[in-house]
């Protein structure tokens, strides 16, 4: 494995993967005083994004709209792929927004590549969905369950399909906000004991699995795709984990955005596939 794909800013050279336990991974961090962790400013410049055409779905809130703000500070040409558009959006200063956009929706995701008049070189699935009720054995919800895996695995799909077969993605990357949640491996220590959030853990191996299947074809195309966790950050989504957000290193959506921006810049084929936690540049086991 190349060292492209280790990433290990700000690590020891030989770490390759990245830590389960978020409260440990966060005290290491500090323990090591790792700046690439602890502060993305001291690595991060997002220089290469100017000019660049994004199209990213999901950004009217949360990390999606912190990812607008600073694509657009970057020089970046934004199209923004919403449900609805707001008024924050709007002042954004993006090229473009696509609103009545559901990735839920086929026909209103194949609608949307009519709206752009040439191809994008980037494109960051960021929507995403996670129930508010948290999920057991004694408390199932499969109606909510679907829902998730509809947004969170079958949205990537259908927005990189459609933009693909449009012809839109010609010698472009594709970013897929995923989460730590989808790595089988992991939900023996982040869940030891409790499992639980049936929905969100299976949306996002659902997810995964989609982009690791997307990245084999799409690799006679010359398009690479990688999975991000974004890492934790301080939004409404998370919200009802707003008492661990402090043991456990929540940033502000703006330091997210960075991070995630620091991590789709090396974006390539070498690397097309992985599973990269932007916490720390480092793959999470699937």
């Amino acid at each position: 494995m190349s060292s492209s794909v280790q990433a290990t800013e700000g690590s020891p050279p030989d770490r390759l993967y990245s830590l389960a336990d978020q409260t440990a991974r966060f005290a290491r961090a500090k323990e090591e005083k790792n700046e690439r962790y602890l502060n993305i400013a001291s690595v991060y410049d997002g220089s290469y994004l100017k000019g660049k055409r994004v199209l990213i779905t999901g950004c009217n809130r949360g990390l999606g709209f912190s990812l607008v703000k600073e694509m657009v500070s970057q020089g970046a040409h934004v199209i923004a792929v919403v449900r609805k558009t707001t008024p924050d959006l709007d002042a954004a200063g993006v090229v473009q927004i696509i609103d009545k956009v559901d990735v839920q929706d086929t026909a209103a995701v194949e609608q949307m590549t009519k709206a752009l008049d040439s191809p994008v070189d980037y494109v960051i699935n960021n929507a995403g969905y996670f129930m508010e009720a948290a999920e057991t054995l004694a408390s199932l919800d499969d109606k909510e369950e679907l829902k998730q895996i509809d947004i969170c695995a079958l949205g990537p799909l259908r927005v990189t399909a459609a933009l693909r077969n449009a012809g839109l993605l010609k010698n472009g990357k594709v970013a897929v906000i995923s989460s730590q949640a989808g790595s089988v491996e992991w939900r023996f220590t982040q869940n030891a004991g409790k499992g639980g959030d049936y929905g969100h853990h299976m949306s996002r191996a659902a997810c995964n699995i989609g982009a690791a299947l997307m990245s084999e074809e799409l690799k006679k195309d010359g398009i690479p795709v990688v999975l991000f966790h974004p890492g934790f950050n301080r939004t409404d989504m998370t919200a009802k984990y707003s008492h661990i957000w402090d043991i456990e290193g929540a940033v502000d959506a703006a330091e997210g955005a960075k991070r995630v921006l620091h991590e789709m810049g090396k974006i390539s084929m070498d690397i097309t596939g992985k599973f990269i936690n932007c916490e720390d540049g480092l793959l999470i086991p699937w």
